[in-house]
């Protein structure tokens, strides 16, 4: 049955495109309607409310730990007003996947993900040659080792493979020759040290630059790296790969053809304007159908963070971080919650900035596996400060939360609406019956905690739980 009311649709686009859908978010959201809603969501121009400067998060040696970085990022999706944004952000960090397992130069890392964040919805030509000429994506695929007469083909390969063409629509002879193209793209200063004079950047070698005649997709010049990305976006099989990757992403898994050729179609037509696809697949039919509600398995950040918003914890950052005077240092505790997300969403199976090869996270049902089951499940410990690591649990007060009506079946409602939470009569009888007998029947500044958190352990146990 596909979603009807505006509400419903509206908490279905905040799951995908945003980072969840809470109950303020989606009043916030629909003030003018669904088209409004859309609108907000891509509106280029509201601020994004959040102030991080990480020459504030430096160790004692001047250094910023990549953890650190990671818990940055993930405070700033916890506290966006542009979740759209950020959501993006991590779909092109999946895309352009690049390890700090190997580039484990955090500037480096910082740079490419700022990078992602300021074109994640523009032009993916613009993105894709600034995330080719990028410093961490050139050392993460050698490129710095490609030079003329010993061309290495690993950027050459993965560009086509991976971020535009598909494996199978091009041959090994393109890549031969779309490496030479790219030989003398290096790169220089790797300092560790924010303020350091030359921060990590592209630098083009021409002396080790191979500017013969190159056979490449049919075309033949003496083509340089610029000249084979536009090439490789000219492609209309670009279009139709990256429709489908992000059809996989935000809609449902393994769209068929043609299902996916108008927008392919429309997507090319704009010039490969990433917002313009976006906004195209929100508005369709497709996206509100029964095949697209509830059918995408959540992953780690959909699990983790979606809650610490419905729960309002980035406001809580916001003020600890507005409590803060100018040039002070920042309490390491105010990137609690988010690092405890961290390690949350690295036992279940996603460690940000480090995907686990060149082609990113195997997404869908890889996702559920009899370990990340139950690191969902124990969020909720974590979340309430039930599990046995007070240094990696919040402790969020329950009580303020629930104490309007502290009955079982009031607690049990509220906590299912603020996590969003698909759940049957007869799953919810359950969660009455459990939070009874851990609460006596009433709900107490002493026992909320305890009682949250095992109603919270039940609701993300749940199989309809895990879908957004």
């Amino acid at each position: 049955m596909a979603l009807v009311t505006d509400r419903d649709k509206c908490a279905h686009l905040l799951r995908r495109f945003g980072l969840g859908a809470s109950e303020a978010e989606i009043d916030f959201y629909l003030q003018d309607g669904m088209s409004g809603a859309i609108d907000r969501l891509l509106d280029d121009s509201i601020p994004d409310g959040v102030d991080l400067d990480p020459q504030q998060f430096l160790n004692n040696n001047g250094i910023l730990p990549t953890p650190v970085v990671i818990d940055l990022w993930i405070t700033r999706m916890i506290m966006t007003r542009r979740p759209l944004r950020e959501k993006m952000t991590l779909f092109w960090h999946d895309h352009f996947a690049t390890s700090a397992s190997k580039v484990a130069n955090t500037m480096m890392m910082l740079q490419q993900n700022e990078l992602m964040r300021k074109n994640a919805l523009g032009s993916f030509r613009t993105l894709l040659t600034e995330v080719s000429k990028d410093p961490a994506m050139i050392y993460w695929l050698d490129n710095q080792q490609n030079v003329k007469g010993h061309p290495n083909e690993n950027f050459a390969r993965e560009v086509m493979e991976l971020f535009t063409l598909g494996i199978g629509n091009y041959t090994e002879k393109d890549v031969q020759e779309g490496a030479r193209a790219f030989t003398g793209w290096s790169l220089r200063g790797q300092g560790q040290k924010l303020g350091k004079r030359f921060p990590a950047e592209f630098l083009f070698r021409p002396l080790v630059h191979d500017d013969g005649i190159k056979t490449f997709l049919g075309n033949s010049s003496n083509f340089n790296g610029d000249d084979v990305l536009n090439i490789l976006c000219d492609q209309p099989r670009t279009s139709e790969y990256l429709t489908t990757k992000i059809w996989n992403w935000f809609v449902w898994p393994q769209p068929d053809a043609a299902t996916i050729a108008p927008f392919a179609k429309r997507f090319r037509e704009s010039g490969l304007d990433i917002k313009s696809l976006i906004k195209d697949i929100m508005k369709s039919s497709e996206f509100y159908s029964s095949r697209a509600e509830r059918t995408v398995i959540k992953n780690p950040v959909d699990f983790c963070v979606a809650t610490l918003r419905q729960l309002g914890v980035g406001e809580q950052v916001s003020r600890r971080l507005g409590a803060v005077a100018a040039g002070e240092t920042v309490p390491r505790g105010v990137l609690a919650p988010a690092h405890v997300a961290q390690l949350s969403m690295k036992g279940m199976g996603m460690w940000l900035m480090y995907p686990p090869d060149v082609a990113g996270w195997n997404t869908g049902e890889s996702w559920i596996t009899s370990a990340t089951v139950v690191e969902r499940i124990e969020w909720s410990d974590k979340i309430f400060g039930q599990g046995k690591t007070a240094k990696l649990e919040l402790r969020y007060p329950a009580y303020g939360l629930l104490k309007d009506d502290t009955t079982p079946n009031a607690v049990v409602d509220k906590l299912l609406s603020i996590f969003d939470a698909p759940i049957k009569a007869d799953k919810r009888a359950a969660l009455i019956a459990a939070a009874t007998k851990v609460s006596g029947g009433q709900l107490t500044p002493e026992n909320a905690n305890q009682v949250a958190a095992l109603v919270s352990r039940l609701i993300f146990a749940t199989p309809d739980f895990q879908f957004g």
